[in-house]
């Protein structure tokens, strides 16, 4: 695992042309995506790395963190950013109302999922974070930015996709929705990597139960969130949610949870005093993309120094 995953990072040989391609991929579609977003009047924010606040990522199905990050700074507890779920929020409720960050996100994952070809312990998302935004709202945002990106990569790197004898579909958007209860009862837990391996194109699929600041309807159970996920086993690249910004059902999820409530005390107080705004976002696992696009082995491969679960390079 150690010598395939991390071929190519000897720093006394220069870097592989599949590498290089890769590498000026990306570069093109972080371009096309920041373009249309700037063009579409958002906001760049730069990154927070460190915070009292991130997100949980609790009781997300899909939890495998084997720890958390956390040091002192001037005497404070810090932890490093699992997800920016917290300022996305308060940044559309008290400023700008549309914004996107590349975000890097830190998540020590379970050893084991470094086989899988799709976790890495150190990512970046694209985040995008609307106010009074709801879910289709944001299904059209990425449909675009995916949709152009490929496109742009089809049209005006077709050498680099030679190299990596990598042939690209457009996909038709809009993208189909399912709900995730029919995809359970029909494909059982294990229906996301079902679903990747049959679809053509990406697809959204919605109503699944994880953090507290994902919208609930009390009264129907409905989950106002969504994954996409990509074909080839590719898997979830997208996930977002229109938001919570009451208060009573915050703090009601939050203990439900066994959530620590002072650790989110800025959107209590924010949602008490009436500030925090509905919105709804997400954010897309720019390695993971990447890789769908360049046909990657693993995610690994296009992170100039790979962070695989488990394995930590010299570098």
């Amino acid at each position: 695992m150690r010598g395939l995953m991390l071929e190519g990072l000897d720093l006394r040989k220069p870097m592989s042309g599949h590498k290089l391609a890769i590498l000026r991929i990306q570069a093109g579609v972080l371009k096309v995506m920041v373009n249309k977003l700037l063009e579409r009047g958002f906001y760049w924010i730069l990154p927070v790395i460190l915070s009292k606040s991130t997100d949980p990522l609790w009781p997300d199905p899909d939890f495998s963190i084997e720890k958390r990050i956390e040091v002192e700074i001037y005497g404070e507890k810090v932890s490093a950013m699992q997800s920016m779920i917290v300022h996305k929020r308060v940044l559309v409720s008290l400023g700008p109302e549309k914004i996107f960050i590349l975000s890097p996100n830190i998540r020590i994952e379970r050893r084991d999922r470094a086989a899988t070809g799709r976790h890495l312990y150190e990512f970046t998302q694209f985040e995008v974070e609307v106010a009074y935004a709801k879910m289709h709202d944001i299904f059209r945002i990425y449909e675009e930015l995916i949709t152009e990106s490929i496109k742009y990569v089809k049209e005006s790197l077709p050498h680099e996709l030679e190299i990596l004898g990598r042939e690209l579909r457009i996909p038709q958007a809009p993208f189909k929705v399912y709900k995730r209860i029919e995809l359970e009862e029909k494909y059982g837990s294990s229906w996301q990597d079902e679903i990747s391996k049959i679809i053509k194109d990406p697809v959204w699929v919605t109503g699944i139960p994880r953090q507290f600041y994902d919208y609930e309807d009390p009264e129907t159970g409905e989950w106002r969130n969504y994954d996409l996920i990509l074909p080839e086993g590719y898997g979830e690249v997208i996930s977002g949610a229109e938001r919570e910004y009451e208060y009573e059902k915050l703090v009601m999820k939050l203990e439900r949870d066994g959530l620590e409530k002072s650790s989110y005390k800025i959107l209590l107080d924010l949602a008490r005093e009436g500030l925090l705004k509905p919105s709804a976002g997400a954010g897309l696992g720019i390695e993971r993309f990447i890789a769908y696009i360049t046909g990657a082995r693993h995610v690994a491969e296009v992170q100039p120094f790979p962070r695989i679960p488990g394995i930590v390079p010299d570098v």
